[in-house]
């Protein structure tokens, strides 16, 4: 009797771990969904992975969220890839590097004990330097969607990205002071110790046709307000602060409790609509420059803010309202780059998907993607929005261009 009693439990609780095992193709924040390639339970289809390299936390992650939301309707519109004719479901995992260089690894590490085939992100250069390299060790190739410094991909072969990068990004809005305000004195600002801010106060300096001044700021300054009284003094004709989400919103309050009447030039950090809602109802005159603005994509536009609408965590993760930013544009089509890689590598070996992205090409909504030898994209377009401060809407200014 009491081995007949054991045998019923045993298989009790074996009947309620197999109700809980759940569907899969979702997204997943754990290690305990299935490995890339076993069988999954939608009509038999086996499961791959997709890394997502993101911060969810920290003083990016307002960035990453929206980049992430990119990812995540991208997976909902298209849930399953089809390789050598077999059908997988594609589940996204996430590895939080909470916008910190030093925690970056061990996010990576993450990924790669979950035996994903393909990595998506970071927002924010610094962590992706930090983190590549735990990639480069595991032999799995990583898809930068938004992290524009040069040495994110300089020197390895696992880094690809679908952006442009600072040294264009620089340029452009070195060209565009000059052109749109006849700049001949630019102040320029940017966080003490920060790759991806450094960089690009670098290479606007390099490209500016006048006078620099150059300051940096510790990190977890809270009072901007030294910074931009300077700017002032000296006469500066443009500001140019290519930073965060978290400090931008600060400074861009500040200039607007100021009354400061000199135009704000930002990078793709600030194509925010947490920094709109920093200068509504001011006399800021900012602008940004970006990888996309609403209008390029109707269907896309018209989807993603249907979704975002219909899913309440989704319109927190962006901000409260349903602006897309850039970078939610670019997730959407990195994800798309992966499944191209995924099918031209015919596996979800990631081996296998590192070798075929090389000679992936894919035309996104952001517009045609391809790489170059060093896996950087091919990219010779920037949007430049301007803050309608009134309405509270980004509005396109002019579409540059260099050679």
């Amino acid at each position: 009797m009491k081995k007949f009693l054991a045998m019923i439990l045993t298989l009790a609780l074996a009947l309620s771990l197999a109700a809980c095992g759940g569907g899969s193709g979702g997204s997943s924040g754990s290690g305990d969904a299935q490995q890339s390639g076993d069988s999954g339970s939608a009509g038999g289809a086996k499961t791959l992975r997709i890394g997502v390299f993101e911060p969810a936390s920290g003083a990016s992650g307002a960035g990453g969220k929206q980049e992430m939301l990119g990812m995540q309707y991208a997976n909902k519109e298209t849930p399953t890839v089809d390789i050598n004719g077999e059908t997988y479901n594609v589940e996204l995992v996430y590895a939080d590097n909470a916008s910190e260089p030093d925690k970056a690894p061990a996010a990576a590490s993450q990924l790669v004990s979950q035996d994903v085939s393909v990595v998506l992100g970071t927002y924010g250069s610094g962590s992706a330097i930090a983190g590549g390299p735990i990639f480069g060790d595991a032999g799995l190739a990583a898809i930068g969607v938004t992290c524009t410094n040069p040495n994110v991909t300089a020197g390895n072969d696992y880094y690809f990205r679908i952006c442009f990068l600072d040294p264009f990004q620089g340029t452009v809005l070195a060209n565009f002071a000059q052109e749109k305000f006849s700049a001949k004195k630019a102040y320029l600002l940017g966080e003490l110790g920060n790759d991806y801010d450094q960089g690009l106060l670098n290479y606007f300096e390099q490209a500016f046709d006048g006078e620099v001044i150059k300051d940096s700021f510790p990190s977890n300054t809270s009072d901007f307000s030294t910074y931009l009284n300077k700017a002032v003094a000296e006469n500066a004709d443009v500001i140019f602060c290519p930073v965060s989400i978290a400090y931008s919103t600060q400074i861009i309050s500040l200039a607007a409790s100021m009354g400061l009447e000199t135009p704000i030039l930002g990078s793709d950090t600030l194509d925010s609509n947490k920094v709109l809602a920093a200068a509504n109802g001011s006399n800021v005159k900012l602008y940004v420059s970006t990888f996309y603005q609403e209008g390029g994509s109707p269907e896309f536009d018209d989807g993603i803010k249907a979704w975002l609408n219909s899913d309440s965590t989704a319109m927190t993760n962006n901000g409260g309202d349903d602006t897309i930013a850039a970078v939610t544009a670019m997730g959407y089509d990195a994800y798309y780059v992966a499944l191209e890689a995924l099918k031209a590598a015919g596996s979800p070996d990631k081996g296998a998907v590192k070798a075929a992205l090389p000679g992936v090409t894919y035309t996104g909504v952001s517009g045609d993607i391809a790489f170059d030898d060093i896996g950087d994209a091919i990219r010779d377009t920037a949007y430049i929005k301007t803050s309608d401060n009134a309405a509270g809407a980004w509005v396109l200014e002019t579409v540059q261009t260099i050679s």
